[in-house]
């Protein structure tokens, strides 16, 4: 079955995670193909989630202009377009771009108008999550989430967490989402991926988001899944990134399929299109090889990246239309 033609929705997509080689040559001439894949490209099999997150370093290293930041932006929705989304929510940290002395509320406004640009020219409908990492102090974290509220009626739509779950604690991100819980600024966070349910049960108490970034790990509590599906928490699932970080030893051990039958909220995506080499076309196909998932399936986990995605009611009934069409025969 070929899905590269079925229309998509994605909430899980980290920009700087998604260079293609064509946009690496522009920003960066010197960089042979051999470097890209070396650099740009997790192995199959990374020690960790640590391990797997030094990928990103060379590409962010490139993104420090305003010229870089639109044309990393811009050729991921040409990206997305050649795989049939039309609808995504492109995340990213702001402060990882200020090195070379760019404020944080350029970097946002410049990805933002990027944002504009690339659903002008590809018809993808698109939203921007501004991540805060694990490792950031209270104040960055802070910096962050009042950026997200500074930006809101843009194309920025939501707040989220990032980072080494396993490594740092959640403390000092707690003002940042009760700023965001005060101020109405959609949430999800990154959790349950490095660590086990734990880490799910803790960002939900003192987070409180309404998605959840991968959450696979959830799978092995059973009140935990419970909670979720009372509590209608969305699982923004990544299969083949969960199997680069070494959660998994295979496919077949992956709880997507665990996760779909128990009747949790999930979407699939890629997390990454390069630092993980995929796409939304891929990953139907895996789980449809792997699990016998149909179009019926397909259109579930579609319908219900729709229902909590962070974009506006209006937009959220076109996408549905669009959705329930395609997939009249799952």
């Amino acid at each position: 079955m070929d899905f590269r033609f079925l229309p998509k929705v994605e909430l899980h997509l980290h920009l700087d995670c998604c260079l293609s080689y064509s946009v690496v040559q522009q920003l960066d001439p010197t960089i042979s193909e051999e470097v890209y894949r070396r650099e740009f490209m997790a192995p199959a099999r990374c020690n960790d989630l640590v391990d797997y997150i030094r990928r990103t370093e060379t590409p962010v290293a490139l993104m420090q202009s305003l010229e870089a930041l639109r044309l990393v932006t811009l050729d991921l929705f040409d990206q997305l377009k050649a795989d049939g989304l039309i609808y995504a929510e492109i995340r990213f940290a702001p402060l990882l771009h200020v090195s070379k002395g760019l404020s944080p509320r350029d970097v946002v406004a410049t990805v933002e108008a990027a944002t504009r640009e690339g659903i002008a020219r590809t018809g993808v409908e698109a939203g921007i999550i501004l991540c805060t990492l694990r490792n950031y102090t209270e104040e960055q974290s802070l910096t962050t989430v009042q950026l997200a509220d500074a930006f809101r009626g843009t194309c920025v739509v939501g707040f989220d967490i990032a980072g080494d779950e396993a490594g740092y604690p959640v403390d000092a991100h707690v003002s940042a989402f009760a700023f965001a819980q005060s101020r109405g600024i959609p949430c999800t966070a990154h959790a349950g991926e490095a660590c086990g349910a734990s880490s799910v049960w803790k960002v939900l108490k003192h987070f409180h988001p309404t998605r959840i970034g991968h959450g696979v790990r959830s799978s092995e509590d059973p009140a935990l899944m419970e909670h979720l599906k009372a509590h209608d928490i969305h699982l923004e699932v990544c299969p083949t990134s969960n199997l680069q970080t070494n959660i998994y030893p295979s496919i077949e051990a992956h709880p997507a399929e665990r996760i779909l039958r128990a009747g949790v909220s999930m979407s699939v995506n890629t997390d990454a299109r390069t630092v993980t080499p995929t796409t939304l076309s891929d990953e139907y196909a895996l789980l449809h090889r792997v699990f016998g998932w149909t179009l019926a399936d397909f259109k579930c986990c579609n319908l219900e990246a729709i229902r909590h995605s962070f974009a506006e009611p209006a937009l959220k009934t076109a996408l549905q239309r669009q959705v329930e069409a395609a997939y009249a025969s799952g």
